[in-house]
């Protein structure tokens, strides 16, 4: 407990992927985050602040194929070492194992700089939460972080409380996260059937897996609402947040169910990341929640 009493100075990060404003997660939250990077039409661009949403999905509507790329353990090291050597300790909130490499890199990072720096404290965090639901747990954790609570009893609440974050989710077809390797090519025939909607949710294991199908968009939407009212009852949730790839109509929609089925009135909406709708694609929403289980 000594440490707790003499708490160093610490600093929650995360990667690019919690697809939160980056105004928002930089300026007003005062998080670093490590950005991951994609390739589209043969250029390469860093997540947040390459091309905008907009720009991005008029590109993969009109058939180009973005591909992306994790961060490796030397980029991972460059981006954490300045904050250690300014005696700060680090909580790094990671983007899912499931889905990435990037974790992994982190992870050999920080085992890296504890060796040089044996007096740093640098805990790197498996969320197996990607876009807002990695977002979500950032938020609670900042809000912790707020409360006076130590490195430790966040990284702690963190661990605990991870599987935890809901992620509802639906797509317009799979073709995108086939493509991508993110579910396998029998599930995406599935989801080319005609008016065929999947239902999308990450499991414990951080892995995008396809739980249902309805039959047309409005019934996909209202379908992944009705899932976060039956996750989270008996939770607080003081936040919800939801994304799309480029239909903000329609996540729209999803935030005046929420606000009737849920009575929340505090909701984000944002955009998917570049990066994450590299595996979506257009016409993505998801709802992200605290409830009993995913």
């Amino acid at each position: 407990m000594k440490e707790d009493t003499l708490m160093s100075e610490y600093m929650i990060m995360t990667d690019s992927t919690v697809d939160l404003p980056k105004e928002y997660l930089t300026e007003e939250l005062g998080v670093p985050y490590i950005p991951l990077t994609y390739l589209i039409d043969g250029q390469s661009y860093e997540d947040m602040i390459g091309l905008t949403g907009e720009e991005f999905f008029a590109k993969v509507r009109a058939g180009s194929m973005p591909t992306t790329s994790q961060i490796n353990p030397e980029e991972a090291r460059e981006m954490l070492e300045p904050f250690v050597k300014e005696g700060k300790d680090v909580l790094h909130l990671g983007f899912s194992s499931g889905l990435s490499g990037t974790y992994n890199s982190m992870r050999i990072a920080a085992e890296e700089l504890a060796e040089d720096y044996p007096e740093a404290k640098i805990i790197v965090i498996d969320t197996l939460c990607a876009c807002l639901g990695e977002g979500l747990l950032l938020y609670y954790a900042l809000k912790l972080k707020e409360e006076g609570k130590t490195i430790d009893e966040i990284a702690k609440w963190a661990e605990e409380n991870k599987l935890h974050v809901c992620h509802n989710v639906t797509v317009d077809d799979l073709n995108h996260l086939q493509r991508g390797g993110r579910i396998s090519k029998a599930a995406a025939v599935l989801g080319t059937l005609v008016q065929v909607k999947p239902i999308i949710h990450m499991d414990n294991n951080g892995k995008l897996q396809v739980i249902a199908k309805e039959r047309g968009r409005k019934k996909s939407l209202n379908k992944i609402v009705d899932m976060a009212v039956e996750q989270s009852k008996g939770w607080e949730n003081e936040i919800i947040m939801i994304t799309h790839g480029d239909c903000l109509k329609d996540a729209e929609y999803v935030a005046g169910r929420v606000r009737e089925k849920m009575g929340i009135e505090n909701i984000l909406i944002n955009n998917i990341g570049t990066v994450i709708g590299s595996h979506t694609g257009p016409g993505v929403v998801a709802v992200f929640c605290m409830g009993n289980e995913r």
